[in-house]
């Protein structure tokens, strides 16, 4: 399995969803992002984290309300934003790194 760091350093653009299972504004946002990568298909991939079973995770990028999300490309953070999302601002944030 691919660590982390191995997964958010390629070309692709890594969208992170740092979520919880028992966040409801985490499951609002699921239809969301089967959408964007309907849409975007193999050129962004979308990660889940869930942030009580991957503490170290959180703690490295200070998750401190979920969803947190962050979009990386060759390892580095692109963009980060918390809370609730909609499908046309992800679009108008991701397409500059594709």
């Amino acid at each position: 399995m691919s660590t982390f760091q191995e997964i958010v350093k390629g070309e692709t653009p890594v969208l992170i969803d740092f979520h919880a299972d028992w966040c409801n504004p985490c499951k609002e946002m699921n239809p969301v992002l089967k959408s964007l990568k309907q849409n975007f298909g193999s050129s962004l991939k979308i990660l889940k984290i869930n942030v009580d079973n991957n503490q170290i995770l959180s703690d490295k990028f200070s998750i401190r309300g979920v969803p947190t999300f962050m979009l990386f490309k060759k390892g580095e953070i692109k963009w980060r934003k918390s809370g609730l999302i909609n499908e046309e601002t992800f679009i108008n944030l991701i397409k500059p790194h594709l």
